[in-house]
């Protein structure tokens, strides 16, 4: 029989007898008989030891929002929600040689001019190759303080004693923690590293960005839970022939997901792109069949992007369907469409569909540009160069408002476009003078743009 088990009710201190006054507390007349808060073997379940109780309050209370601590890099704080916030935990993950580093280092350099104290700790590299990073970068100058260890212990004491306002991790793969049985990078050390970093974050006050490594299919390597413990997780994206990056938030517990920051690889580093769309469609020429340029939101900003589409006779038995930048699944559904509701075969043809300038689009609003940039190639019809087109295609072939449609409409006038083709249904193009075109479904588009249907 299990013996009873007595428990304080003001400061949960437990006894195993009962007496009048706490001994923790100092409180008369609070100690009483408690069933434990859990059965079974002490080793494996609560118990009876008992807790304190937690403070609750409702959702009336009121709380002044955190501050923020800007960088000046304005693309880094638009991702992160308008600048960082204290105690928080950000995980950064992207491809090999794509220039994390560099962001973190220029990011470090920028939070550190601005008065917050920056510490940047590596595990892959050595202090002085840092350092010469940072002079390349012309960043030498910058008040941040690095360190070259892997671990963890080591890095928490340090950090106890310096109290620096940001900590930068590269990369939380090469970090170890003496008490898991198990090599760097694993998946239990990147699991207790991770809880760690983002427990004594929470504790103390300090933000910690981390960095992590991915997989070949892009995913940040590890355990998921990784992702679940942060607040934020950011992906840095690219191709390696573009000279464009692309930040991009798919978590943020401060500010807005799916929120995209634009930089420029250069020879001094990554430099900001305040207006994507006229970078993206800078290397466009004249108008040729297989071109759209499509207005599509990526987050908050709207982005004009240029699709391209080719079409060409298949000399194989199963044609190919290649895509770079969205989507192959959807590719199909709207050749399967065209073809079911609108009578146009691809059946023989190869079709190559590119997003231009590395960019990776996955809004359904992108439907109707890439039917248009297909059917442009297959017909070997180009769009008028003034025109931009979005809209999302149904299975039985109707054509579905997209959201935002006054901003896209407003980003394509500030660029020099003066029509545009969108679903029936949606706003109007108020505030702009952009001849909007719609119709009514998938049929009367093919119909009226490219004489089918």
């Amino acid at each position: 029989m299990a013996k009873p088990s007595f428990s304080c009710s003001a400061c949960g201190a437990s006894f195993t007898k009962w007496s009048g006054r706490c001994e923790d507390c100092g409180e008369w007349n609070t100690i009483g008989q408690y069933a434990g808060l859990s059965v079974g073997p002490a080793k494996t379940s609560l118990g009876a030891k008992r807790g304190r109780a937690v403070t609750l309050t409702d959702l009336a209370s009121d709380e002044t929002p955190p501050p923020r601590a800007c960088s000046g890099i304005d693309e880094l704080d638009r991702v992160l929600g308008g600048g960082l916030v204290p105690a928080s935990a950000i995980l950064v993950g992207g491809d090999p040689g794509i220039g994390k580093s560099t962001l973190l280092l220029q990011a470090a350099a920028a939070f550190a001019r601005k008065g917050l104290k920056t510490l940047y700790v590596s595990g892959e590299e050595a202090s002085a190759q840092v350092r010469m990073r940072a002079r390349r970068l012309g960043l030498a100058d910058a008040p941040v303080q690095l360190a070259a260890e892997t671990n963890l212990r080591d890095i928490l004491t340090t950090l106890e004693a310096e109290k620096p306002g940001l900590v930068i991790i590269d990369s939380i793969q090469t970090m170890w923690a003496d008490n898991v049985d198990s090599a760097p990078g694993s998946v239990s050390q990147v699991r207790a590293s991770a809880h760690e970093l983002t427990t004594f974050a929470k504790r103390t006050g300090i933000s910690v960005i981390m960095v992590g490594h991915v997989t070949k299919d892009g995913q940040i390597a590890g355990p998921r839970v990784v992702e679940h413990m942060v607040d934020t997780v950011l992906y840095f994206e690219g191709e390696r022939g573009h000279q464009f990056r692309i930040l991009r938030s798919v978590k943020n517990r401060f500010g807005a997901a799916d929120e995209i920051g634009v930089f420029e690889m250069t020879g001094a580093g990554l430099a900001e792109v305040t207006n994507p769309s006229a970078l993206f469609l800078s290397e466009r020429g004249t108008p040729s069949p297989g071109s759209v340029v499509f207005a599509g939101i990526e987050g908050t900003r709207p982005v004009l992007v240029e699709l391209q589409a080719l079409v060409a006779p298949s000399p194989h038995s199963q044609p190919r369907r290649t895509v770079v930048g969205w989507d192959g699944g959807r590719l199909a559904m709207i050749l399967a469409v065209l073809e079911a509701r609108c009578g146009i075969p691809f059946a023989g043809l190869d079709v190559y569909l590119n997003v231009a300038g590395g960019l990776k689009i996955s809004e359904p609003a992108a439907d109707l540009a890439v039917a248009a940039a297909l059917l442009s190639a297959r017909e070997d019809q180009a769009l008028p160069a003034d025109t931009v087109v979005f809209g999302e295609i149904s299975l039985s072939g109707a054509l579905r408002p997209a959201s935002q449609t006054e901003n896209r409409l407003k980003e394509a006038q500030k660029l020099g476009f003066t029509s545009a083709i969108a679903p029936a249904g949606g706003k109007t193009a108020a505030g702009t003078d952009i001849a909007l075109k719609r119709p009514s479904d998938l049929v009367g588009f093919v119909g009226e743009f490219f004489g089918a249907g």
